[in-house]
């Protein structure tokens, strides 16, 4: 399971020409999903705006290496470990499904255009393409049952779902079936295998054909903006409140 391509099995229902026309079709769909969301919600022009409001009201103008200074703390403390969660819990299980998609969506991209036939490559690759789902999965169920604001705050059933959770529920739909399918082909039952594959590439192309409804385009938002608030604050042209309390900006005392 560990040491075999799950992609291999895939070339019995379609041809290796098509996983990565597939694979190339879902980047594309990414990209245009997330310019769109940004053209149409009006979000960029209201980002350089904010640009230029802070830059006029700036106290303090920064150079090349206070900023490049504020860019390796945000890497560091906002983008690596998922500071703007104060809550421990969520930052741990956004980390699980961060480092684990991105190790899952790495090595599916390598087998499908290295090895798409290959069923027996590089050790590492398999390993690391299961590992992957699996912390996506533990991270992302472990969100959605327990960690959701509407189900912790607001009190609602796990199973009432709104537009918010469209990424989350795609994205652990279409792992899951990964593994389904990979399982299903190792125990060599092809029915099951065919309908996993039909349901993962079902789920793959809702998780990334929905990008302008869904929060997959926070992804590259989040990190930009984090960036933009440090920069802010450093400037003093932030209108945010100031903190009372050092390290007040960031999250109060918990032990949660």
């Amino acid at each position: 399971m560990f040491t075999t391509n799950p992609f291999a099995s895939l070339t019995a229902f379609v041809s290796p020409e098509f996983m990565q026309g597939y694979v190339v079709l879902m980047a594309l769909a990414v990209v245009v999903g997330t310019l769109f969301d940004l053209l149409h919600e009006k979000k960029l022009a209201f980002f350089l705006q904010e640009r230029r409001r802070a830059r006029a009201a700036a106290s303090h103008p920064l150079g090349a290496a206070e900023k490049a200074a504020i860019l390796a703390s945000t890497v560091a403390k906002d983008i690596a470990t998922f500071g703007e969660f104060c809550n421990r819990r969520r930052r741990i299980s956004h980390a699980l499904m961060f480092y684990g998609f991105v190790a899952y969506l790495a090595t599916t991209v390598v087998l499908v255009f290295g090895y798409p036939a290959e069923p027996n490559p590089p050790a590492v690759l398999p390993l690391l393409w299961n590992l992957g789902a699996v912390m996506t999965l533990v991270g992302g169920y472990w969100f959605f049952f327990f960690l959701r604001v509407n189900v912790v705050h607001d009190g609602h059933p796990p199973w009432k779902l709104v537009r918010a959770d469209l990424f989350i529920v795609t994205l652990l739909a279409s792992v899951s079936f990964a593994l389904l399918f990979e399982w299903a082909a190792i125990a060599g039952s092809a029915m099951a295998a065919r309908v996993c594959a039909m349901f993962y590439v079902i789920f793959t192309t809702l998780l990334f054909g929905s990008v302008p409804w869904s929060k997959f385009a926070h992804m590259f938002y989040k990190p930009a903006m984090a960036f933009q608030k440090r920069v802010e604050e450093a400037d003093g042209s932030s209108d945010l409140p100031t903190p009372t309390v050092r390290g007040g900006e960031r999250c109060p005392p918990s032990r949660t």
